[in-house]
């Protein structure tokens, strides 16, 4: 198995009580202390918070502008997600006084932080590519050829 040359540091003391956690079962106090982050990290998931940060790393933009940048994105969710960015203080709403108000959307000093970890993970997702597609495929190749019990995981 080909192994990535990307590693994620984590704490060995938050590793080992992480670990701690699951071989004692305590499911529901874990899941209480993975709630701040899992919640910061599904909107960081989220596939337009992503597109607009990448967008924004190239300097404020006005609506319309990102607008068309993201194609398939409607307004709506658009408005949605800058407002989430905008309240999280991940991006600023400029309105300048001027007829009609000109709007420019751009990365506060903690999106421009946020940039790093999206690139790597893109980074990652390039160096890894032909490694995992290969890994569906015998996944699926020997899926095919199983009996229809051999797959089931329950358990």
């Amino acid at each position: 198995m080909e192994q990535s040359n990307t590693r994620v540091p984590t704490p060995d003391k938050e590793l080992a009580e992480l670990k701690e956690h699951l071989r004692r079962g305590n499911h529901a106090e874990l899941r209480e202390g993975c709630k701040p982050g899992a919640e910061l990290l599904s909107l960081i998931a989220e596939k337009w918070t992503v597109l607009v940060v990448i967008v924004l790393s190239d300097g404020p933009k006005r609506f319309k502008e990102l607008q068309r940048s993201l194609t398939g994105v409607s307004q709506r969710m658009l408005t949605l997600t800058v407002r989430g960015l905008e309240r999280d203080g991940l991006i600023s709403r400029t309105v300048f006084p001027t007829v009609p108000p000109r709007v420019e959307y751009a990365l506060t000093d903690l999106g421009e932080s946020l940039r790093t970890p999206i690139f790597a993970l893109g980074q990652w997702a390039r160096d890894n590519r032909a490694t995992i597609e290969a890994a569906r495929a015998r996944y699926d190749r020997s899926a095919e050829s199983a009996p229809a019990g051999d797959r089931n995981v329950s358990g």
